[in-house]
């Protein structure tokens, strides 16, 4: 089974192009939010737990992630592969991720890091905040967002190079030129 991790700062594509990855290779693709949503709509016990955390304000924990995505593991365990979207965000979500599939038999496979400039991504995030009408995603938020993803996220990129395991790709260019260089990277890896 093909677990790709596809990581990279708010507005670099990543939600494109998992998409993308996973319609081309038949994979799964897991986001996190979307999963989450999911769960709570569909009233799952899962999603009753989620509501609960999110209805009093709280940040959805680490342990609950992993208990959610190991059900989404567990509920497609004949997939021939996982685009995994948003996750994990820290490192003890990355090492709480690496227990959980080893418990499964699996381990993550590639990790492909979209890499944009900080001015792309700015430049990005304020047409989709204008696009989607957020008056409340100005630039001062989306740098904090930015400064938030480097303190907190950033440092998976060392974890996941020591494990050779890390790619970089450049995330500048048209959709389909950036999917292509994605394709390429996994390409290498089947």
């Amino acid at each position: 089974m093909f677990i790709l991790i596809l990581f990279g700062p708010p507005g670099a594509g990543k939600g494109t192009q998992a998409a993308k990855i996973a319609e081309k290779f038949g994979w799964i693709h897991i986001s996190t939010g979307d999963i989450l949503r999911s769960e709570v709509g569909q009233g799952t016990p899962l999603g009753l737990k989620v509501k609960s955390v999110m209805d009093a304000g709280r940040l959805v924990s680490d342990d609950l992630l992993i208990e959610i995505m190991e059900s989404v593991f567990k509920k497609h365990n004949t997939a021939k592969g996982f685009v995994l979207d948003g996750f994990p965000r820290t490192l003890n979500q990355a090492s709480e991720l690496d227990n959980m599939l080893n418990r499964l038999g699996h381990k993550v496979t590639l990790v492909l890091a979209l890499e944009v400039d900080e001015d792309e991504l700015i430049k990005r995030l304020i047409n989709r905040a204008l696009e989607q009408g957020r008056k409340d995603d100005n630039e001062e938020v989306i740098k904090n967002r930015l400064v938030e993803y480097h303190s907190h996220t950033k440092p998976l990129t060392d974890y996941y190079k020591k494990s050779n395991l890390l790619r970089r790709v450049l995330g500048v260019g048209g959709i389909e030129e950036i999917f292509q260089s994605l394709s390429r990277e996994i390409n290498s890896w089947l």
